[in-house]
């Protein structure tokens, strides 16, 4: 499958081979849900803790006897059950586990987005930005032009260098390295921008 490459004028300029393996699968969209559920849960910063029974400070004692008081039997105040005692099923800060998501996982979920996006024609590939735009008034011209609001760059080493500064100040916006594509960002932006050096790596590192 071929798609076409435009430049900063908007104009097709020639067009690159994209890989039918990684932009014509068919979704699964339990797979990008398992993969956008675990990058939600990395999002959160875990820093509610309350204290377990043994982090609380005092005396180990018995506060009675063990038996022969026809009560209930008691090792120490630091029980759940007192108050001043630890916390039972409380917040345990960054002690929280997290399923874990195999590599193999996060890469399909990521083939299986791209897929989606060329499906919906929301992939597109730009010419590399081989020099530096300096106003961020030209940069917006452009996607303005080529309705690429709301976009994720995913841009090769050189041509961050060059949009980045022009960039950064236009809303729904984001500019990202090659290594740096993931499922929540794919899902949060509607456009896929791709530099032309950018959409060959990209290709040559998934279908290994």
């Amino acid at each position: 499958m071929k798609i076409d490459v435009i430049n900063i004028e908007g104009k097709k300029i020639e067009n690159v081979e994209i890989l039918d393996a990684i932009f014509s699968l068919k979704p699964n969209k339990k797979i990008i849900q398992s993969v956008l559920d675990y990058q939600m849960n990395l999002f959160k910063p875990r820093t509610a803790k309350t204290k377990q029974r043994n982090e609380i400070k005092g005396s180990t004692a018995k506060i009675y006897a063990q038996k022969g008081t026809g009560g209930a039997r008691h090792s120490s105040r630091k029980a759940p059950i007192f108050v001043g005692g630890g916390i039972a099923h409380g917040p345990k800060g960054n002690v929280y586990k997290m399923k874990k998501i195999n590599k193999k996982v996060k890469k399909l979920a990521l083939l299986h987005l791209l897929s989606q996006k060329n499906k919906v024609k929301s992939l597109h590939v730009v010419e590399d930005f081989k020099s530096e735009i300096k106003k961020t008034k030209i940069f917006n011209a452009f996607l303005e032009k080529n309705n690429f609001n709301n976009s994720l760059i995913i841009s090769d080493k050189n041509s961050k260098i060059n949009i980045y500064k022009s960039s950064k100040n236009i809303p729904n916006i984001k500019v990202t390295d090659e290594d740096g594509a993931n499922v929540y960002d794919l899902l949060k932006y509607k456009n896929v921008i791709f530099t032309f050096s950018s959409i060959k790596s990209v290709q040559e590192r998934l279908s290994k």
